[in-house]
């Protein structure tokens, strides 16, 4: 059969030719297809034309396959189970017996904040999963999560692919944080104030979330190149600066205040 017989033959004709074979009768055949002789005899007779082979010829009461058909009958059949398996429903997700491992995209915060709830919630739901956290990085997560390399990824990113699904966990803003008996915390709640204190600044060093890159350009703008002691690309690493009498240590900056949303 040349490639352009071929070409018209697709797997409603393969049921068809199953269905003679199995049941040797044309009105059996189309019973059991749920179709009418007429249909069967219309097919089988372009099939004919196909193969270039009668492929049936009649006895009795119904119909008897040629040598050719006797032939594929076994492969006609391998490739329609292939095609069943391949529309079988897949089996339902069983969270206490999965052993699979999740890859989670995370922030270095979000890895502190968000992991031990969600492994202690995992311990009793579904003991035999585990997570693997990996760093979040705003520029490749989508190819990530595409290629399979990465489950899912938490954090605001706002120019997140249309194709990829995106739920909305929560929201979040940022916070500002000073070292016990500061001697100007009211005055540091203050647009004024803020500003002409000193800073250990955040930095999106081209990873994390989106949401946090413009906050960093906003703070960045806003504050006194004087007034920024320090930029770091990890808020642990600012958090565990040593403390200095009259520096502000914002582990989170916060002006001008923002709610950036953090999606999955």
């Amino acid at each position: 059969m040349s490639k352009r017989e071929s070409s018209g033959i697709d797997f409603r004709d393969l049921r068809v030719l199953d269905a003679l074979i199995r049941e040797g009768s044309i009105t059996r055949a189309a019973a059991s297809l749920d179709t009418t002789q007429p249909a069967v005899s219309k097919l089988l007779a372009r099939l004919r034309l196909r193969f270039d082979d009668p492929l049936f010829v009649r006895r009795g009461s119904g119909v008897q396959p040629t040598a050719r058909t006797v032939a594929m009958a076994s492969q006609v059949r391998s490739l329609l189970d292939m095609a069943d398996t391949l529309w079988q429903e897949r089996l339902p997700f069983d969270p206490r017996k999965s052993e699979k491992t999740f890859s989670l995209l995370l922030t270095d915060v979000g890895m502190v904040r968000f992991l031990p709830p969600l492994v202690a919630r995992l311990a009793v739901l579904a003991p035999r999963i585990q997570v693997r956290a990996m760093p979040l990085d705003s520029r490749h997560f989508a190819l990530k999560l595409e290629s399979g390399e990465a489950d899912l990824a938490l954090g605001a990113l706002p120019r997140a692919a249309g194709h990829l699904r995106s739920q909305r966990l929560y929201s979040d803003g940022y916070a500002s944080v000073v070292r016990r008996g500061h001697p100007r915390p009211a005055q540091a709640r203050t647009r004024r104030g803020f500003l002409d204190e000193q800073h250990i600044l955040i930095t999106a060093s081209e990873t994390g979330h989106a949401a946090h890159l413009e906050t960093q350009r906003v703070l960045t703008r806003a504050i006194a190149r004087a007034n920024i002691l320090l930029q770091v690309p990890s808020f642990i690493a600012a958090r565990s600066w040593p403390r200095r009498p009259t520096v502000s240590r914002p582990c989170r900056p916060i002006w001008p205040p923002s709610s950036p949303s953090r999606s999955a």
